[in-house]
């Protein structure tokens, strides 16, 4: 079992809430979360171009797209509780298209503030976990943010 840690020694110890997951594959790869106090978005490449696992591209959220992704993420959460403690799988999923208007509606409404700007900053963030699940308020998951890998998407030196 992974460590789990508490919040006020995460704090502490200068880590981040991750207050929305939007992709998760060994680990959260997109959301959004507090970079140095403000909320950002933050996206996972390590693993598709052979950086380091940790390295994120970051970029401010704009306070329009935070309210539209905190909607968004009330309706995954609430989702999860109805679907989550049933027994074998849901006929649908969402996110696939016609389970649930609004969560469309916000997809298209978020998909150009959710694509990477090409001045996003790379951090590189170590996770840790407070044991808790998707929640209205967060993952339970927190980053220490630090300086990413200097490398490019190709794996070669960043110029």
């Amino acid at each position: 079992m992974a460590e789990t840690w508490d919040e006020a020694q995460l704090v502490a110890d200068g880590f981040e809430r991750i207050y929305i997951e939007l992709e998760w594959y060994d680990g959260p790869r997109a959301g959004l979360a507090d970079v140095g106090g403000t909320l950002h978005y933050f996206d996972g490449y390590g693993q598709y171009s052979g950086d380091g696992d940790d390295d994120y591209r970051v970029w401010p959220a704009a306070p329009a797209a935070a309210e539209w992704e905190r909607e968004q993420w009330a309706i995954v959460v609430g989702w999860d509780e109805r679907h989550g403690a049933a027994a074998g799988r849901p006929a649908a999923f969402l996110g696939e298209a016609g389970v649930d208007a609004r969560y469309d509606e916000l997809d298209a409404l978020l998909a150009p503030y959710r694509r990477v700007p090409g001045d996003a900053r790379r951090l590189a963030g170590e996770l840790r976990h407070t044991g808790t699940g998707h929640r209205l308020e967060g993952t339970g998951y927190w980053f220490r943010w630090r300086p990413g890998s200097e490398r490019g998407r190709d794996g070669t030196a960043a110029a």
